[in-house]
C-alpha cells in the first residue's frame, strides 16, 4: 500500500483542469516503523476499510471529479503528508471577528479563506472587517485516540488545574455542533446546548466526522451529505449551483473517517536513552506536563482498539491563553483571540520529514525550531517558558533530545 506524499502546486490552465507538479518539495513517506501510517490491530474486514480509507485520502482531486470550484488543496494528504503535520504551502487561512458571539462573515465566505479556484470564478478575498489567523494542518496520525476521549477526562483535566502555582488553568472550548453530527453516548453539553469540542488548532471541531465533511468543502470545495453546497464566494454574487449528488460518495467519506480513526498513535523512539529518560524528567519538573499531558485514556469506543487505551498525546484538548504574542485577534467557539488548544506533542521529532528538513511549529509554522516555539508560550505558560530559558545546557540539551524523540 503506497501513499502519495508528495506536495504539488497546482496550476490551472484555462480550458482544463490539469495540475502540474512542481519539483518535489517534501521528502518520501516516514517508514511506518517510525510511528506513523500504520492502523490500530483491525479485523481483516476493517483493514479492507482502512486501505480503502487510505487510498480516498492520497487520492488527488480534479476539477473533474469535484474539486473546487475554491479550493485550498487537491487531497487529505496534500495538507496532511505522512500523517503528520502540514507545510507552509498548504497553510489555512480563517477568518471570522474578535469576539466569541459566532462567525459574522459565513455570507462572506466565511469560515475559511479558498486560495485558489477554476477557471471562470473570481478569486476570493478578505471580507473588509473580517480578523484573520493563518493554521497549518495539524498532525493526523492518533486522532481517533483523542476523539475517544470522554468528556469526563476533559472536564477533570480543567479542574485539575483550578489552584494551580503557576497561572495555568486551561478550559474546555464549547461549540455548537452541526445538525448532521451525532454527540458522543457519554458527552456532557453545557447548559446552552454546546458540546465539548476538541479538533483544530483552537478545538472548535466536535469530532472526526465534521473534521472530514469540514476538510472535504473548505479545504477542497468538495461537496458530501453531510455539507451539499459548495463554498461561497461573495464577489460572484450567486452562490455555486447545487450537485447534483454529493461529490464524495458516503462510501468514499466513510472511510476516510476510519481511516483517520484508526491511525496508530506516533511511536517514540529511544525512550530507553538515558538522555531521554532526564529529558523527559526536566519537562516534568520546569511545568509543561501540566498542559502536554503524557498520559490520557479512552473511554469506550465503537473500534475495539480504541476502547479503554491508555496513551500519550501529550495534550490536555484544553485552549489555553498563550499571551498577547500568539493573539491573532480570531476566535472559534468560545475560545478567545489568546487562547489555543495545547498542540500534541506526539510525532514531533519526525515533523522536519514532512517540513522540507526544517520545522514549522506553532499554528501558523511561525517558530523554526523547537526552542523558538518554546520561547513564544506566553499566558499561562509563561512561567514554564521562563524555567526553560533558566536551564543548564546539559539540562536544556536533554530535553530537546527528549522532545525529538516523540
Amino acid at each position: 500500500m503506497k501513499k502519495k506524499t508528495t506536495i504539488v502546486m497546482s496550476a490551472m490552465i484555462v480550458g482544463a483542469s490539469i495540475f502540474a507538479a512542481c519539483s518535489k518539495l517534501l521528502p518520501s513517506a516516514i517508514d511506518p516503523q517510525n510511528g506513523l501510517s500504520s492502523p490500530v490491530d483491525l479485523s481483516n474486514a476493517q483493514n479492507v476499510l482502512f486501505a480503502h480509507g487510505n487510498d480516498v485520502f492520497f487520492a488527488n482531486r480534479t476539477a473533474a471529479n469535484g474539486l473546487g470550484p475554491y479550493f485550498v488543496a487537491i487531497s487529505c494528504g496534500s495538507c496532511h503528508a505522512s500523517d503528520n503535520r502540514g507545510h507552509p504551502f498548504t497553510m489555512l487561512t480563517r477568518f471570522g471577528q474578535s469576539d466569541t458571539t459566532g462567525n459574522k462573515f459565513l455570507n462572506k465566505g466565511g469560515p475559511q479563506l479558498q486560495n485558489n479556484n477554476l477557471p471562470g470564478y473570481l478569486p476570493q478575498q478578505m471580507p473588509p472587517g473580517a480578523t484573520s489567523s493563518r493554521f497549518i494542518a495539524p498532525i493526523t496520525a492518533g486522532s481517533g485516540f483523542l476523539e475517544a476521549v470522554p468528556d469526563s477526562a476533559i472536564l477533570a483535566m480543567a479542574a485539575s488545574n483550578a489552584n494551580n502555582a503557576d497561572g495555568v488553568r486551561g478550559h474546555p472550548n464549547y461549540n455548537s455542533i452541526p445538525s448532521y453530527i451525532t454527540p458522543f453516548a457519554n458527552a456532557i453539553p453545557r447548559g446552552d446546548g454546546k458540546y465539548i469540542c476538541r479538533f483544530g488548532r483552537k478545538a472548535s471541531t466536535y469530532n472526526l466526522v465534521q473534521q472530514v465533511a469540514s476538510a472535504y468543502n473548505h479545504d477542497m470545495g468538495i461537496t458530501s451529505s453531510y455539507m451539499p453546497f459548495n463554498p461561497y464566494n461573495y464577489l460572484d454574487q450567486t452562490l455555486p449551483a447545487l450537485p447534483s449528488s454529493p461529490e464524495v460518495s458516503d462510501d468514499d467519506f466513510n472511510a476516510v473517517v476510519f481511516y483517520v480513526q484508526c491511525l496508530q498513535t506516533p511511536i517514540q523512539r529511544n525512550a530507553n536513552d538515558p538522555t531521554v529518560q532526564h529529558g523527559n524528567q526536566v519537562f516534568n519538573q520546569i511545568g509543561c506536563e501540566t498542559c502536554h499531558k503524557q498520559a490520557l485514556t479512552t473511554g469506550y469506543s465503537p473500534i475495539d482498539a480504541l476502547s479503554y487505551q491508555t496513551f500519550s498525546p501529550f495534550t490536555d484538548l484544553l485552549v489555553h491563553d498563550m499571551g498577547a504574542g500568539l493573539d491573532d485577534g480570531y476566535t472559534e467557539g468560545n475560545a478567545l483571540t489568546t487562547e489555543w488548544r495545547t498542540a500534541p506533542l506526539w510525532g514531533l521529532g519526525l515533523a522536519p520529514g514532512v517540513q522540507g528538513g526544517t520545522y514549522y511549529l506553532m499554528h501558523d509554522g511561525r517558530a523554526r525550531s523547537i526552542e523558538q516555539a518554546i520561547q513564544m508560550h506566553g499566558g499561562e505558560a509563561a512561567t514554564s517558558a521562563g524555567r526553560f530559558n533558566n536551564l543548564s545546557n546539559e539540562d536544556k540539551s536533554a530535553l530537546l533530545t527528549f522532545l525529538k524523540s516523540l
